[in-house]
């Protein structure tokens, strides 16, 4: 019968959840080294847009006095106009993964060697979490041909078992992926609503949450592969449950 899914291999969940983690880490380390790497002061403190670039030239929006008081931006010529497009191609590799999908506001970001890094911590955060639900799809994750059945093999069949005899695979999955956004959902929108500011410590903490169920999906959908079965009923789910094409 092979293993929990009824193959007798784990390479492919294996390799998936590596290079996806791998990935990651590569740009969190880089996310370290680059502030560490530039020389010393070079990259002052930012205020930026999520998902837009901001800061490529010394022209970019980034770099525009927006005025201390905006909603969106500051006044960057006080602090230092940035262009990652100056750095070595690495770094500005980098710093242009964190401009396009991080804010970058120095408040919620850390420095190192007086240089601001390219995400701030809740994105630190996120990549952690990612990296980690990669890390334990890699030890325990199976694929069972759905994407909800393969998410869902993390944890022990014994605990499923009331899942899977009222077949509440979907909504389990749904609300697990819920419930690990809902702290992420609350400390980001207290901020946007009222006069609640979070901490660093807060976001990491809420950032890794979020970012654990998203690299636990992303490894999930990757792995749930139907081919690697003869047939829908060669897959062994708990309680001798069956897949049912229709």
């Amino acid at each position: 019968m092979g293993s929990r899914n009824g193959l007798n291999s784990r390479k492919n969940e294996k390799k998936i959840s590596t290079t996806i983690g791998f990935l990651f880490t590569f740009y969190l380390l880089l996310a370290f080294l680059a502030p560490l790497m530039i020389e010393e002061g070079s990259i002052p403190q930012l205020s930026g847009r999520a998902n837009a670039i901001d800061y490529a030239t010394e022209k970019s929006w980034g770099n525009l006095d927006h005025g201390e008081n905006a909603e969106m931006g500051h006044d960057q010529p006080k602090y230092g106009v940035f262009a990652w497009s100056e750095l070595n191609p690495v770094w500005a590799f980098t710093y242009m993964i964190g401009d396009i999908n991080c804010h970058q506001k120095y408040e919620r970001s850390w420095e190192i060697n007086d240089n601001q890094m390219p995400i701030c911590t809740r994105d630190v955060g996120i990549l952690f979490g990612i990296i980690l639900g990669c890390l334990i799809f890699r030890n325990r994750g199976y694929n069972r041909w759905t994407i909800r059945d393969t998410f869902l093999t993390i944890i022990p069949d014994s605990k499923l078992s009331i899942i899977y005899k009222n077949d509440l695979r979907m909504m389990a999955m749904f609300l697990l992926i819920i419930l690990t956004i809902i702290p992420i959902g609350i400390d980001g929108f207290l901020q946007l609503l009222t006069n609640y500011e979070s901490t660093n410590f807060k976001r990491i903490i809420t950032g890794m949450i979020a970012g654990f169920s998203l690299g636990w999906l992303i490894c999930s959908m990757l792995a749930a592969k139907p081919e690697y079965f003869d047939n829908s009923e060669k897959v062994v789910l708990p309680l001798g449950s069956l897949l049912k094409i229709k």
